[in-house]
């Protein structure tokens, strides 16, 4: 057990230190609403996007919403559609769209009552067997994320989005053939990052589980 705490401490300690380094110009909420338009095709209005193709924005933690946006631009997160859009954008342009978006509210989901409690036994608790750390230790026991790390809010968010993203996750850690890996969480380009080792650990049933839970937190 002690082992796996100083595992656990570890992990979430680089992840800090990774995320934390984001640094955000200051936005404005109503520059950014005047600038969503383009957004809103696919993520909806008020950033509620009405299938799991597209993520929900509303109420995301601005300072990810912004790392995502540069990371989209750099090309260190592949997707071509995300591309195209942030390439226009301006770091001042990202920021205003970051703050307001972070201040729509989201609309929550429900988890399916058969993945309940194995998703909530993999959330909260993590699985020692293998060395999974619990998702509430960098996403909170409600998905809410942590605002000044810039850990994503999560809770409520559509359970095939965040399946495709553990999936990809897992695929850069594992070297698994998926189009899409994503390795944008790691510190230095060719490591590995935090969601990349803790998703390199989860079953398809743990993903699907862990998934469906997430969708129905408030």
């Amino acid at each position: 057990m002690k082992k796996f705490l100083a595992a656990v401490v570890m992990t979430l300690g680089t992840a800090s230190l990774a995320q934390a380094a984001v640094v955000m110009p200051a936005g404005d909420a109503a520059a950014g609403q005047a600038k969503s338009a383009v957004c809103a095709g696919c993520h909806g209005m008020d950033g509620n996007s009405a299938t799991g193709q597209f993520p929900k924005i509303a109420g995301q933690n601005a300072k990810y919403i912004y790392k995502q946006l540069q990371d989209f631009k750099a090309m260190r997160r592949a997707n071509p559609l995300m591309l195209g859009v942030a390439a226009a954008l301006s770091d001042q342009d990202m920021a205003d769209l970051a703050v307001h978006f972070s201040q729509q509210k989201l609309a929550g989901g429900a988890a399916k009552p058969d993945l309940v409690a194995r998703g909530e036994r993999l959330f909260r608790g993590g699985n020692k067997a293998v060395g999974l750390a619990p998702c509430s230790g960098c996403h909170g026991p409600a998905g809410l994320g942590n605002t000044y790390a810039a850990f994503p809010r999560i809770g409520g968010q559509h359970a095939d989005y965040t399946k495709a993203q553990l999936i990809a996750f897992r695929a850069a850690g594992r070297e698994d053939m998926v189009d899409n890996k994503r390795a944008n969480d790691a510190a230095k380009a060719g490591e590995l990052g935090p969601m990349q080792m803790i998703a390199a650990k989860l079953s398809d049933k743990d993903i699907e589980a862990l998934s469906s839970y997430i969708q129905g937190l408030r």
